[in-house]
């Protein structure tokens, strides 16, 4: 059965982001992942993770500067010293929550730039390095060009060929299957070849970037495709509820916790 972790920065947006643990935990989810927890110390994360019985399943390293429109500075000429400070300050969280795996982000750039893909696999090498030094797995996530225009790891075949090349032990692939099937579909078949890099799944549906319960995707042979390859990390409900998000866990009932 599919371990499924409740997205906070998406998911629970009715309560404030401390609460939405709670919330989640009250849902029946077992764990829970977000974008970024950096606006909030990390002591006060692990106290709700550990007064909810939560399992911190992902979140990504620092992205540079969002508000400005950064996605972040992996793939950004310039821009190492900050990465190699915002490693230490992902680390930070991960010692509190118990995270075992985090999401590099490439930043916007052209994925056929020399100079960016230089930056970039530097950037991979560097960041899995020290990851592994505490026993963290690091996750590339390929994300489709219509929800993050200039994106530069936009294609899974990219990332495949990368994870391949620097044989890196802690380096995996973040296979959400939303992005999968706007850029290349073939879901199935994918997560079956992949499977041996995988390190963390995302689910929503498409188009809307809903809840799973619908449209062009079957989840439900999906979630039982999960179980007959073998897969046994977290599944991220990386999704927009369309209405409240109590409203919109039909779907997830017969997974929650008790």
């Amino acid at each position: 059965m599919p371990m499924f972790a409740a997205n906070l920065t998406m998911m629970f947006n009715e309560w404030p982001f401390l609460d939405r643990f709670s919330a989640a935990a009250d849902a029946g989810f077992a764990a829970v992942e977000y974008l970024f927890p950096y606006e909030v110390p990390p002591d006060a994360i692990a106290e709700r993770l550990v007064r909810n019985n939560l399992q911190q399943a992902l979140f990504n390293l620092p992205p540079g500067d969002w508000t400005a429109g950064e996605r972040g500075i992996a793939a950004l000429p310039g821009r190492f010293d900050a990465l190699k400070s915002d490693v230490e300050r992902a680390l930070d969280y991960a010692a509190a929550t118990g995270v075992k795996r985090l999401h590099l982000m490439a930043g916007l750039a052209n994925p056929h730039d020399e100079e960016a893909a230089s930056c970039y696999q530097r950037s991979v090498v560097y960041t899995a390095g020290r990851l592994a030094e505490e026993g963290i797995d690091l996750v590339l996530e390929p994300i489709n060009g219509r929800n993050m225009p200039g994106y530069y790891l936009n294609d899974f075949n990219i990332a495949e060929k990368l994870i391949a090349k620097l044989s890196l032990p802690n380096l995996k692939l973040q296979f959400d299957i939303y992005h999968r099937q706007i850029m290349h579909g073939d879901v199935a078949m994918a997560l079956r070849q992949l499977l041996p890099v995988i390190g963390h799944i995302q689910i929503a549906s498409v188009p809307s970037r809903q809840e799973p319960d619908g449209e062009e995707l079957n989840y439900p042979y999906l979630f039982d495709e999960l179980d007959r390859i073998g897969y046994d990390s977290f599944v991220g409900c990386e999704y927009n509820p369309r209405g409240g998000t109590l409203d919109g866990l039909d779907w997830f009932k017969p997974f929650a916790r008790s």
